[in-house]
């Protein structure tokens, strides 16, 4: 019975509710004859109970709509977080440019200095190969026979003296480089004047060998070509005396010689275009045809 009761009850209390609610709405949608109404004191707590179901029932559905407009934003500032991202990848590859713009600009100046010191054409040449022999000392350059490059040529860069060019093709040159163990200069040491043969070792320094009773020879002494022998024009830079060897009684004294050229950063380089008497007779007495090789990525 006690069960009956209850159920009885409650849906009384849920007739009284609906009842209570239409009856409001009805209230509600009476003319308001012009002027504010309010509300009966009877109706005053349903509406007060009703936005609070509301309320907490909108609650889901306010706090879903938050969650998507901010997995929305998410994806926004992923988007400009990406376009951001390519932005900042162009600005580096500008900035590099930029970077190899101001090297070239320095390296363009001291090649017109150069120029000017020498009354020779020069041909610009980008380095296309190395040698990968362990005994020789050689690059291959883009430049051939078409523009009128041939064997028995100097080959400098700004920093100082390359090399010379040994073979041809139509489109690209073999250099023997300084380091060649095949390589002898005149050289001249630029302080006193003293004179030797600056020899390539197949390494990264040369060998200066000079006579000991005559000739002044200290650490960091410039040392230049002579211009004898005719092959090389005189005063290209050879590169700085690091060390003298102990010559004890020996006639000869042997220095060791770094470079004025960067051989590992190497890129650029400007063939002469000059052949001294010397290799004119040597090359024409072989014949041109006989130095050409083919256009290869690597010489040798």
């Amino acid at each position: 019975m006690a069960e009956i009761r209850s159920r009885i009850s409650l849906s009384l209390v849920v007739a009284g509710l609906v009842a209570v609610a239409t009856v409001s709405m009805v209230v509600d949608r009476r003319p308001l004859d012009g002027v504010a109404r309010e509300l009966p004191a009877w109706a005053s707590p349903a509406l007060d109970v009703a936005e609070w179901i509301q309320g907490k029932l909108a609650w889901p559905v306010v706090r879903l709509g938050d969650a998507w407009s901010h997995y929305n934003g998410l994806l926004d500032a992923e988007e400009r977080n990406e376009a951001l991202r390519h932005q900042l990848a162009a600005l580096s590859d500008e900035n590099l440019q930029l970077r190899e713009a101001l090297v070239a600009s320095g390296r363009l100046a001291r090649i017109a200095e150069m120029r000017e010191s020498y009354e020779v054409p020069m041909l610009p040449a980008e380095l296309v190969g190395r040698d990968v022999s362990p005994w020789f000392r050689s690059v291959l350059i883009g430049r051939g026979r078409s523009d009128s490059v041939r064997s028995g040529m100097p080959v400098i860069s700004e920093q100082g003296l390359v090399g010379l060019v040994t073979a041809t093709s139509r489109s690209a040159a073999k250099t023997m480089l300084l380091l060649d163990p095949q390589t002898a200069i005149d050289g001249t040491v630029q302080r006193s004047r003293a004179r030797g043969i600056v020899r390539g070792r197949g390494t990264d320094t040369l060998e200066f060998e000079f006579v000991v009773r005559d000739e002044d020879v200290q650490v960091d002494d410039l040392v230049i070509t002579s211009g004898l022998g005719g092959v090389y024009p005189k005063g290209l830079r050879i590169g700085r005396v690091a060390a003298l060897s102990d010559p004890g009684s020996r006639l000869l004294q042997t220095a060791t010689v770094e470079p004025a050229v960067d051989f590992g950063r190497l890129e650029q380089v400007f063939v002469m275009l000059r052949r001294s008497p010397s290799m004119e007779l040597l090359y024409s007495a072989q014949g041109d045809e006989g130095t050409e090789v083919a256009a290869e990525t690597t010489p040798r």
